[in-house]
């Protein structure tokens, strides 16, 4: 059993990280989590609530975010209400299925040629990371594109990318900065001549009234969007090819049927989503929670891994089976639930899937370079995954 699921048997509230001075709680099974998200006693704006203190300021602290940056923690996940769904609805468009489903053309050309230099790079039996290779490359470019970072300004957002694998507080402060400094200078570019990109469209509404989207509010959505675009999908991505690539029979299925496939994507976000909890939410009254309380102002996490594992809610959660239906809704709280669902998950959900079947389809005897067996699920952030693709 995984550190979340003995804290979900423990009891349906846990001691959770320490992002404040008063530490947090997370809610540690599906039901309670699922319910939680979407309950109006839990607010996303720390400043709404009486003896709550920003959480989500603290996380950007403990990376190494410096302080006159601070102002980063007021993104769209820590709004609530009218203000929330006024920044949602101005980015909303882009991330549509409809918009989504657009894109896979691109997304396919992307990944085929990512795997030509993967082929390359594999010959003689030489192993490949396919997490630089791959597994970053796909949405990182993606987003960039769909944002409007021009190709040449990619190269600090994959350097940026780097810090969330192998943390590093002391470059962090540089890199965000200049992550900032280039965000404000793609908006001066965009001002003196648009383009077809998400940037324009957010320079000609603050243009046109500044009451719907201030600068700062601007940058602050640009650089979460562009983070959270990539580095969700390029942590599921190699988990989920590992799990697979570990469970024959899985994948097996997999290539014998390729219609589970978005079945599949579902189960695979549910046993390696690279999400283990919520942003933080605070107590703005006491709740009890399945017969626990919560004090006013406290720092709540609903438990993401913890309630996809939960068996109060699936037979055998602790297997993957891509033969699985979802069931009500998703099946999962891997992407979250409510008002503050993420943005991007159908974007993710798409990159996973045809990135994954365009590997497995490439490389039909891709194995892993060092086969332990099934590789362990839940939340995961792998350092590197070398494969054999001849």
């Amino acid at each position: 059993m995984t550190a979340f699921g003995r804290l979900r048997e423990q009891g349906p509230v846990a001691d959770g990280p320490g992002f404040t001075s008063q530490g947090s709680r997370i809610v540690t099974r599906y039901e309670d989590a699922r319910d939680m998200l979407t309950d109006p006693r839990f607010r996303s704006d720390a400043s709404a609530v009486d003896g709550a203190e920003n959480g989500l300021g603290g996380i950007l602290e403990t990376m190494g975010v410096p302080e006159d940056l601070s102002f980063l923690s007021g993104s769209l996940a820590s709004r609530d209400g009218a203000d929330h769904a006024r920044l949602r609805k101005l980015v909303s468009r882009t991330f549509t299925v409809r918009r989504v489903n657009a894109l896979r053309p691109r997304v396919a050309q992307i990944t085929g040629q990512l795997l030509d230099d993967i082929a390359l790079a594999g010959a003689d039996g030489k192993p490949v990371d396919l997490i630089p290779t791959l597994a970053y490359p796909v949405p990182i470019t993606v987003i960039c594109e769909l944002v409007g970072v021009p190709e040449q300004d990619r190269g600090l957002w994959r350097e940026f990318a780097g810090l969330f694998t192998a943390p590093d507080p002391q470059r962090m402060p540089e890199l965000s900065r200049a992550i900032v400094a280039q965000i404000r200078a793609l908006i001066a570019a965009r001002r003196a001549e648009p383009a077809d990109d998400l940037v324009t469209g957010l320079v000609e509404v603050h243009d046109e009234d500044g009451d719907r989207l201030t600068e700062t509010e601007m940058i602050t959505m640009l650089f979460d969007l562009v983070t959270a675009g990539f580095e969700t999908t390029a942590h599921l991505i190699p988990k989920s090819a590992q799990a697979l690539l570990s469970r024959p029979d899985q994948l097996a299925a997999l290539r014998a049927e390729p219609d589970l496939w978005p079945r599949a994507v579902h189960e695979l976000v549910r046993t390696c989503g690279p999400i283990p909890v919520s942003l933080p939410r605070y107590a703005a009254e006491d709740v009890e929670v399945d017969g626990v309380r919560i004090p006013a102002g406290s720092t709540v996490l609903a438990g993401l891994t913890s309630g996809n594992f939960d068996p109060r809610v699936r037979e055998h959660p602790e297997e993957l089976d891509v033969r699985r239906e979802t069931g009500r809704g998703e099946g999962h709280i891997g992407f979250g639930h409510g008002a503050h669902y993420c943005l991007g998950a159908a974007l993710a959900r798409q990159e996973t899937e045809v990135t994954l079947r365009a590997l497995f389809d490439r490389f039909p005897q891709l194995r892993l370079a060092e086969d332990d067996g099934p590789s362990r699920l839940g939340f995961e952030r792998l350092p590197e995954l070398r494969v054999l693709v001849s």
